[in-house]
Formats: C-alpha cells, structure tokens, sequence
C-alpha cells in the first residue's frame, strides 16, 4: 500500500466565535485553536487576511470557566432595540445576556493627570464636568434598569475633583444603591485630610478604589506620567487613619510592573483598610502610548499565574467568576493580620466546579448542596460589598459542618484579589461580551459594556460602523432586485 498519510492539525479546533480584525475593527470570523496549553485565535478578514492571536497560557483553566458558565440575570428592562446584532446595538439591547454588575458613573473628563495609560483620555486640558442633573438622570436609568443595583462606581477623569462630588454621593445615597466605590488616582486624598475626613462620614457601604499600578518609580513613569510613590503612601495613610475600605486596582503591563504583582498583593496586606486588590491587563483602548502587541499584552491566565505564586491563593483558590467567568477570577479569603485563609481551599473543589454549572438543573442536587451553592455564588458576585460581605461569609461558612465560624467576623476580616481582563481588538469575541456585567451609563441613559464602549462607543466609532451596516444592507438588497428572475 503506497497511499499517502494523512497529516494531523497541529491544534485542536475547539469551536468558533467572532472577534475583530485588529486593522480595521469589523467583525470577522474566527477559529478558537488549542495549542498545548495556549489558546489562539486565528481570525479571517476578507480585506487584511489571516490574524493569529494568543488569547491565554493556560488551556486547562480557559476551559474550566466554561464550567462555570450559569444562566444571567435580566435587567429589569432595555433601552436599546437590537438592530445591527452584537456589538453594535449597545444599550442594553435585549441580546445581552446579562445585568450590570457594576456599573460606571463617569461624572468628569477633567483629570489632574495624564496617565500614558487612560482608557477615557482623560487630561488636564479637558475641562467638562457632568452636570449635578444629569447625574442624576444616569443615576435613575440605571434604577431602572436594576432595581437596587449592586454596585456603583463612581468614576472620569478624576471624579474627587468634581465641585459637586458630595452632592453627586448624596444622589446615589438617596437611590436604592448598595455599594458604591470612587474610582481615584489619590492625588486629592493624599494631600487634603479633610476631604478624606468628609469622604469618612460617607463610609458606610463605600469603597475607595485607588490606583495603586506599582511600588518602583520608573513603573510609574511609563503606565502614569508621574512618580507617584509618595503620593500613593500618603493616601494610604489618610485612608488607614480613617478606616476606609479600599481596593488596590493595578493596571498590569507586560515588562512594566508585571513582575510586581507578589510585592502589590503583600504590601495591599499590611494595610489594615485595605480589602483587596484588582489586577487589570492594558486594555488597547484610549490613550495606550506606544502600545506593541507583541510585548506589552499580558493575559488573565499571566497575571493568575502571578497571583498563585505569591502564595496567598493557590490554583484552586483562583477561580472563575460565574457571571463572566472568562474575563474576571477571584480569590478570596479570610485574613489575620499579614496571613490569608483562602475559603475555597476549604472546600472540594472538584465538588464545587461539578455544581455551579448545573443551576439551571438544581432538582438534581441534595438542599444542602443547593444552600451552598446558592450562599457561594452571593459572596463571590462583584455586589459584595462592606454592607454585606461579612454576612455572606459567616453563611457560607455555616453550610461547611467542620468549620467554625469566626466570632466578630466583619468586612476587615475579608480579602480578595480580583483580575479583570477588558476585551479589546486583540482577544474581541462575541460570546463573551454578551456576557459582560461591568457597564457604563452614559448621560443618554444608554448602558453599554465596558469592552464595547471603548472600543466603538466613546470615540463615536459606532455611527460610521452602522452607517456602513445600513449601506451594504441596502446594496444587497438593491442587488436582491435588480437579480434576474
């Protein structure tokens, strides 16, 4: 027998979703290819060819979150009909799979930085600031859209410098909102006391999120324009001083301060106020100077790498959050001081994953495994928060018969480390940003994904995109007609 052998593929075809050609940003298709632990998307554009693009180092994990995949939770109503198909209908258009989680509020473009890194471009040299009103109104549409939404994050530019900030506090106060965080560069905290001390009658279910990219100055310099180590030091310090919970949020750049993630995740740990850290790999959106694709990109599956080797979390403490389990993981744990006790590695975690994915399904499952279940689920949702937090531990630790709950267990007793991977035109795909829960309101009343509105929606993008979508819609059916019969 001379027959010629056949050749296997060298990666598994796993399935196929649209992403975005990273020349010209249209939609194309898209093979997901599993190349020993690698996850690559190769992509296929009519006009600029084949694009192939690492989109995670860790093929186990990337398909363990799909495990984690639960059915979302719909706003209480749409604002925008779907048209165009995902994701040029953003609104939210009734095509998304899921609620927000966390909604932005950005109330400044005005910032007292130019970050080299600024997804909103914010600078000195903007000077608008929202008004108090349409505030207002962003805040009541996004009640509408929620109920009692989760989480509010009140952001820019940087929002501390907004004249009416305390009024715009005492707007999401009177709303039926349960955690609001302020999103800050720190500078005003770390140089105006009383306005931290003002910020501290305010504290109760609020969080600082303060920009915190790195402890090395030159780290600094590239990601925010500034040496910024002192300033970071001495808003710690005036939070600590006050008791306020905060969250460290690094933005991680490959080469930069990646390397940095152990030294923030200890140093997060010998502040008493702090309560986590995010970690959040440059997005390509805004202002990303000198962004190379082939040395600065850094993935989730990187950073969570990072995080288990600092000892504080280990492979099985970093799990996927199931509202969007391929863009964020999350450990968390109960502190003592500089010590973490990680609450998954109390758990059997082969148990765990067989169950969250099967809620759709839960006559199958014992009622205690359903309690579990359901108390799991509330603590590790971007919602908890000071008012809750605490709460959700002790029941979740009484659904475990062998562990003895804490007495005096409070938020302080809590610790997370939380990483966020934005989508951009690198690693783009429908089927995730369907289920993205982190939202912007915009002064519309518009709620639009984070990842979709710096791509298409904050530059204006999106009217050419439709524009174009309305047009070649209207050739083919001009060339439907004009067909020979």
């Amino acid at each position: 027998m001379n027959a010629p052998l056949r050749k296997s593929r060298p990666y598994i075809f796993w399935g196929q979703t649209q992403s975005l050609c990273e020349t010209c940003l249209k939609l194309v298709p898209t093979k997901i290819q599993i190349c020993g632990n690698e996850v690559w998307y190769e992509k296929r554009c009519r006009e600029h060819g084949v694009q192939s693009t690492l989109v995670s180092t860790d093929a186990a994990y990337w398909r363990r979150c799909k495990d984690f995949i639960k059915p979302g939770d719909r706003p209480l109503q749409f604002q925008q009909r779907t048209e165009f198909g995902c994701p040029y209908d953003c609104g939210l258009c009734p095509d998304h799979e899921q609620h927000s989680c966390l909604a932005l509020i950005e109330i400044t473009e005005h910032c007292n930085l130019t970050c080299p890194v600024c997804f909103a471009e914010s600078s000195p040299a903007r000077t608008r600031f929202t008004p108090l009103a349409t505030v207002e109104k962003m805040l009541d549409a996004l009640v509408a859209s929620e109920g009692e939404p989760d989480l509010v994050q009140i952001s820019g530019g940087e929002p501390t410098l907004h004249p009416d900030f305390f009024e715009i506090l005492d707007a999401v106060r009177a709303r039926p909102i349960r955690h609001v965080m302020i999103n800050t560069n720190g500078l005003r905290i770390a140089r105006e006391k009383d306005f931290v001390a003002r910020l501290a009658e305010n504290k109760r279910g609020l969080e600082v999120y303060l920009q915190f990219d790195s402890l090395q100055r030159d780290a600094l310099v590239n990601l925010r324009g500034a040496d910024l180590r002192k300033i970071r030091q001495q808003a710690l310090e005036n939070l600590e001083h006050f008791g306020i919970s905060t969250t460290l949020v690094a933005t991680i750049k490959r080469g930069v301060n990646d390397a940095e993630i152990g030294d923030i995740v200890r140093h997060a740990l010998t502040w008493k106020c702090v309560r986590g850290v995010t970690l959040q790999p440059v997005q390509d959106a805004g202002r990303n100077e000198n962004f190379d694709k082939t040395t600065d990109r850094i993935m989730l599956s990187e950073i969570r790498r990072r995080v288990v080797e600092t000892g504080a979390f280990s492979d099985k403490d970093m799990i996927p959050l199931p509202c969007n389990p391929e863009s964020i993981s999350i450990g968390y744990g109960l502190r003592n001081g500089e010590k973490v006790l990680p609450l998954t590695s109390l758990l059997q975690h082969e148990q765990l994953v067989a169950v969250m994915p099967n809620t759709i399904s839960p006559e199958k499952y014992p009622m205690l495994r359903e309690k579990f279940q359901e108390k799991f689920l509330d603590l590790f949702s971007l919602s908890s928060g000071p008012l809750n937090t605490s709460e959700r531990v002790c029941e979740l630790l009484c659904c475990l018969p062998s562990f003895e709950v804490p007495q005096g267990l409070t938020y302080e007793n809590v610790f997370r480390v939380t990483i966020v991977q934005f989508l951009d035109r690198f690693n783009f795909c429908v089927g995730n940003v369907k289920r993205s829960c982190i939202h912007f309101v915009t002064e519309q009343g518009a709620i639009i994904p984070f990842d979709t509105y710096n791509l298409f929606y904050r530059n204006g993008a999106i009217g050419r995109i439709r524009a174009e979508l309305e047009g070649q819609t209207y050739r083919e059916a001009r060339q439907s007609e004009e067909a020979p019969q």
